[in-house]
This record gives C-alpha cells, sequence and structure tokens, in this order.
C-alpha cells in the first residue's frame, strides 16, 4: 500500500473545511485535481473516507478513524522535518533550563558544554533559582527543564535522577577548625563569614539554616563566585561553605582546607524536573536523557 503525505493533507484540510472546494483553496490545487487524488485513495485502500452531501463532505465512520491516523503521521512528519532543518543549522533551538546555586556553579557548566558540542543548533539559557522556584518556572512554562534540591517535594512535576552534591566548610589551613574531618554549622557560626550576594539561592539556604540555629552567619564579606570566595578564605578573612566539587580543587589550589559537615541536609540530592515528556522539544528530551544519565 502507498500513500504519500500529500494524500493525508487533503483528508484533514476537506475534514475541517467540510467542502472540497474549500480545502483545495486552502492547500491550494485545483478543485479537479484534489477530487481525483481523493477518488484515487478511496479506491486504492476499497473504503469511503467522506460522505458526499448537498451541503458539503461528512467524514463516515471509517473516515473518522483514517482522519485520527492520519494526523497522527502529519504531526510525526513536522516533528522530522523541524529536527532534520534543527540539525541543518536552518532554526534555531532555545532550551531553557533553571537550576539551583550549587548546579549552575559547579556541575552543570562541564556536562552542558559536550551537549552543546554535540548539538550546536542549540541556544541554552541558564537561570538560577531557588528549588521552589524552580518547579514553579518548569509547571508555569518559563523554563523547559529544571534542576532542584530532592528533598523538596515535587508536586506536579516529573522528578527524575541527576547526581548528588555535598556542602561542605572551607576554612584556612591555620584556622582552629582546621584540624577537624568533620564538624557541624553551629560549631563555626562563631567565626566571620564569606559569603555570596544575598539574593543567591544557595546563600539564602546557607543563612536560613544558621537561623534555624538561633544564630544568624556574621557575613564579613560578600563574593560574586565560588572561586572568589576561596580566595579570601585563603587570604584568612574569614571561613565559608562551598560544594564539595569546588572545594576540592580549591584545597589543591591554596591554602586551605575542606571540613566535611555532618547534618544530613549538607548532602544534597539534585533531581531533575519536567511539565512532562509530551511538552518538550525532540532537542529537549535529548538533554534530559543526556543529564540523567550524567547523573548514574
Amino acid at each position: 500500500m502507498h500513500f504519500d503525505l500529500a494524500d493525508l493533507r487533503l483528508l484533514t484540510a476537506i475534514a475541517a473545511a467540510g467542502s472540497l472546494s474549500k480545502a483545495a483553496a486552502s492547500i491550494p490545487v485545483a478543485v479537479s485535481a484534489a477530487s481525483t487524488r481523493l477518488r484515487l485513495f478511496e479506491e486504492r485502500y476499497g473504503i469511503a473516507v467522506f460522505t458526499r452531501k448537498a451541503d458539503g463532505m461528512q467524514l463516515t465512520p471509517s473516515g473518522r478513524l483514517v482522519l485520527e491516523a492520519a494526523r497522527s503521521v502529519l504531526g510525526e512528519a513536522q516533528t522530522l522535518e523541524n529536527t532534520l532543518k534543527e540539525l541543518a543549522g536552518q532554526r534555531r533551538i532555545t532550551l531553557r533550563l533553571a537550576a539551583t546555586t550549587v548546579t549552575t556553579s559547579t556541575l552543570l557548566p562541564a556536562v552542558l558544554g559536550t551537549f552543546l558540542a554535540d548539538y550546536p543548533e542549540v541556544d541554552l539559557q541558564l537561570t538560577e533559582y531557588r528549588s521552589t522556584d524552580v518547579m514553579r518556572a518548569v509547571l508555569t512554562g518559563e523554563c523547559d527543564i529544571g534542576v532542584y534540591d530532592g528533598s523538596v517535594i515535587s508536586d506536579g512535576v516529573l522528578s527524575l535522577p541527576f547526581r548528588n552534591e555535598r556542602l561542605v566548610m572551607l576554612v584556612p589551613n591555620e584556622h582552629p577548625l582546621a584540624a577537624r574531618e568533620h564538624t557541624q554549622l553551629r560549631d563555626a557560626l562563631g567565626y566571620p563569614f564569606i559569603g555570596m550576594p544575598p539574593e543567591r539561592a544557595m546563600q539564602r539556604f546557607v543563612e536560613e539554616r544558621a537561623r534555624k540555629l538561633g544564630m544568624p552567619l556574621q557575613i564579613r564579606v560578600r563574593a560574586p563566585s565560588f572561586e572568589a570566595i576561596a580566595q579570601l578564605v585563603a587570604r584568612r578573612a574569614g571561613i565559608a561553605m562551598l560544594p564539595q566539587t569546588t572545594a576540592l580543587r580549591m584545597e589543591q589550589e591554596l591554602p586551605v582546607r575542606m571540613i566535611l559537615l555532618e547534618e544530613r541536609w549538607a548532602t544534597l540530592e539534585l533531581r531533575l524536573c519536567i511539565k512532562g515528556w509530551e511538552s518538550l522539544s525532540s532537542h529537549g528530551r535529548q538533554l534530559v536523557s543526556f543529564l540523567s544519565g550524567k547523573g548514574d
């Protein structure tokens, strides 16, 4: 059996217009050519797709099933056409990703760089949010994909694994806490801290934890990045809380010491969230699969 997409487009146009002449004009094609194509289609498969009436064309019961399948095939064909144009560089794709401070600053750049190298037709918008705002942005369609702290309740989104990260203390080599392998935030609150700007999601999280202990952080200076914070710690300006990924690297480069935090909240289970697979483009699904695979 053989049909082409022009057959299916004609069927959907007739069903939408209720008239062969109106459908032919919308394609556009001559009415005689449209009539011949429809007749040949019906004869080829031995079914009547439409009933001809004085006031127009009406789908038969079999025609309704044919129309449903035709729309599905045309949708898949459009998806394939879009993908081919994207891969050929004829159509740019923008993916919007919302994530927490830890992931935007430490975990995502390396893996996203690999993905973008594989898909040069993709542009990426990466925005930093708190975990609750990540899920809100995904649910409202403001962002396509989110990365959030798995301890937050994920109502309304599809949640997938990404990876784990730990928050640790970073102190100068000569600091009183430097002799410890482990500590608790409570034991560090008597010392001046180097923090991030107050609007950063991770900074708000850390300061909230300190407030719950009844001892607000003594912020001596705020720096814009984890690397800048580590440099200040190395110069004994204060201590800081950083992701372990960054702290391990800084410990190799600077006169600083990493100390593990004993609290359970210091281990972050980072997860991906999407509104649903059907809401994503083919490139969006590829990115989610890529990121979840990196989290194994």
